[in-house]
């Protein structure tokens, strides 16, 4: 269904579209009038050792002049006692009743802690802020008394950032008012389609013909680009195409003011490319593709999951924050569903989704040159890329490094998201250059993204590339013949000596990271391990349904690292179970691909799709995968690929299986087709 004849049917049926839009307006007005700006006002304090423990080296502890890692602790102690409800109950008595919030600074490995509280009055805002900030320094004597510390042995608090001037933030009101808007726009559109498939079912059923235009519109010869455009029909690989290209090529913490983080560009399109499946299916112009249910029936359970944490998310007593965080969490779960159901019931030729596979992969290269110019320049080419109309939705991220290395991040939010992303891509690179069809193409083409996502991983210096690249070699390699499979492992041990002597160092630092978490001497492992036993208070709070989907924000409690812990904080044992389930079922149709397969090329696919489902299931316990949006949506499409992957093989293995006589060979794939070669 092209963009034309989408237009066509809100015409037709203005008397639907109109009065709705308009009614969505005047809500999303009247909320801006009426709805209170908010401010906000923080202030950052450091625990500091004790003065006889300073006294034999007088730097030694002192965040001031040496970040020490020693009393994190201490401060994690603290944090907890503030977010006691005792705490609430005393800050209520002196005076503080609007909502405060206590955590690690951000960025920051030692004891450095940061205080905001949020209300609608400024200089009460102000006045509370100081405050909390005088009452934390008291509760850190009074903690230290209960326990009896010996006197001069007392770990003490410095004002780092005195209480700030409170600042406006507008955001929660604008996005009341673009919820509104949307809410109102997407009912409008259903609604107006859901009367035109209504209209057109009587019509069947008098036996009267279709109305003037609503027949497939199609290019007429000579027409403009524009025209040409609007009237050519689309598919589901051209929609996903358009996601792809927002998604990657756009740095992914950029977003729409008014949505926050789920307002990025992509995920918008997302919405869209439903909205156009849902207008293309109720016209009757597509259907579902055979034997792609059950990645769409997984799909359901988690979005049943995520809505039944919201319901029961809402007798618990939360924040104005925490509400917004769980309303975009209900968004960020549409554009997966968005995504899993276009990729799996939308696409309907083989070759579409091949073409698309290849798109992913050089779109996916395209992002790891950019990281590998960041990593030898020491910069990020991220930062100066500005869009008017679009904000940064986390706080600003500077050159990462460790060691004496630059962490490359390209356009991801984050090094660990980059790493990610190069490890779930990595298997299909290879499987496009181990086709055959795909010879003609020549090896530059075949090989570049191979060299470029596997080479880009370990220049993440992280952890999480490693065990990436781990994972994907140990599901790849056994199942190639023993040539290729010697081959490969010659490559890898050349591949180490190439760094050793590139990047003099890399090796070094990259072990000794291993070595430091098996040790728990790494710094950065503390920091992250020391708030695992939080979790479990959270988790006890509302252990099956959780906290609700997205409401365990950094800004309010503490960066998790690590998917399974802060799914089970948020979504409970129920979202973890579901989570793994998502996983599984990648898992499986990569498995039953490789099974089915009558090739050797679509066997190496489904090797793909396994590995992929692997890698994600592993790394994310290092970090929380799904909070980032370009690992994210390029994770739940590859899930949805995997499922119309699995359903163009299942029928092809059903119609060879009925056709009669003596096996004719496999239904293998022309090598020598120009559309195979397609860019």
């Amino acid at each position: 269904m092209s963009i034309a004849d989408i237009f066509r049917v809100l015409y037709r049926r203005w008397y639907v579209m109109v009065p709705l839009t308009l009614l969505s307006l005047l809500a999303g007005g009247y909320l801006a009038t009426t709805v209170p700006v908010t401010y906000e006002s923080r202030a950052e304090m450091a625990l500091l050792n004790s003065a006889r423990v300073a006294r034999p080296a007088p730097s030694y502890g002192n965040p001031l002049a040496y970040t020490s890692g020693s009393l994190i602790g201490t401060a994690d102690v603290l944090i907890r006692a503030l977010q006691s409800p005792e705490t609430v109950r005393s800050l209520r008595e002196r005076g503080v009743t609007d909502a405060y919030g206590v955590d690690f600074a951000a960025n920051a490995d030692g004891p450095l802690l940061t205080l905001t509280v949020t209300g609608e009055d400024r200089t009460r805002v102000l006045d509370e802020t100081r405050r909390i900030t005088d009452y934390a320094a008291e509760q850190l004597r009074t903690l230290q008394r209960q326990v009896k510390v010996p006197e001069g042995y007392e770990v003490r608090s410095a004002r780092i950032v005195p209480p700030q001037k409170p600042v406006s933030e507008p955001k929660s009101r604008y996005q009341k008012v673009a919820a509104v808007v949307a809410f109102g726009l997407a009912g409008a559109f259903v609604l107006s389609f859901v009367v035109e498939a209504w209209a057109a079912a009587r019509r069947r059923a008098r036996g009267l013909p279709e109305p003037r235009g609503a027949a497939p519109s199609a290019p007429r010869p000579g027409a403009g680009r524009i025209r040409t455009l609007l009237t050519r029909p689309l598919d589901a690989a051209a929609v996903l195409t358009g996601y792809l290209a927002l998604a990657l090529f756009l740095p992914s913490n950029l977003a729409l003011p008014a949505l926050g983080g789920a307002g990025t560009p992509a995920n918008v399109f997302a919405l869209l490319g439903l909205f156009w499946y849902l207008a293309t299916w109720s016209r009757g112009r597509i259907a579902p593709a055979p034997g792609t249910r059950t990645v769409r029936t997984v799909m359901l359970v988690l979005a049943l999951a995520v809505l039944l944490s919201y319901v029961a998310n809402q007798d618990r007593i939360s924040s104005q924050k925490e509400i917004l965080a769980a309303d975009r969490g209900l968004i960020v779960l549409l554009v997966w569903v968005s995504l899993v159901v276009v990729a799996s019931a939308g696409i309907q030729d083989r070759k579409r989704l091949d073409v698309l596979l290849r798109r992913l992969v050089v779109m996916g290269s395209v992002v790891a040159a950019l990281g590998l110019y960041d990593f030898f320049t020491g910069t990020n080419i991220a930062d100066s890329l500005h869009i008017p109309g679009l904000n940064s939705s986390v706080a600003s991220v500077s050159v990462l490094d460790r060691g004496s290395f630059t962490r490359p991040r390209s356009l991801t939010a984050h090094p660990l998201e980059f790493s990610g992303m190069l490890a779930i891509l990595l298997p299909f690179a290879l499987a496009q250059a181990l086709d055959p069809a795909r010879r003609a193409a020549g090896a530059l083409r075949r090989w570049a993204p191979v060299v470029l996502l596997g080479g880009g991983l370990p220049l993440t210096v992280s952890r999480t590339s490693i065990i990436g690249v781990l994972v994907v070699v140990l599901i790849m390699m056994p199942r190639w013949k023993p040539q290729r499979r010697w081959t490969a492992i010659g490559i890898l041990f050349g591949s180490v000596a190439v760094f050793k002597v590139l990047v003099p160092g890399l090796i070094g630092t990259i072990t000794g990271l291993f070595a430091g978490s098996l040790n728990n001497a790494d710094s950065s492992t503390q920091a992250r391990t020391i708030k695992y036993p939080k979790i479990y208070e959270y988790f006890t709070q509302d252990p099956l349904f959780g906290r609700a989907f997205g409401t365990f924000t950094p800004e309010r409690y503490f960066f998790t690292d690590n998917q399974y812990l802060l799914t089970l904080a948020e979504l409970g044992a129920l979202g973890v179970a579901c989570l793994l389930l998502l996983g599984l079922t990648g898992v499986h149709q990569g498995g039953a691909i490789r099974r089915l397969a009558g090739d050797e090329a679509d066997r190496e696919l489904g090797q793909a799709f396994f590995a992929t489902s692997m890698v994600a299931l592993v790394i994310g316990a290092t970090f929380d995968t799904l909070s980032f949006p370009m690992f994210a949506g390029v994770f739940f499409l590859l899930l949805g690929l995997g499922g119309s992957c699995l359903g163009f093989v299942r029928r092809e293995a059903a119609a060879h299986a009925s056709v009669p006589g003596p096996p004719v060979g496999p239904l293998a794939r022309p090598t020598d087709s120009p559309q195979l070669v397609e860019m």
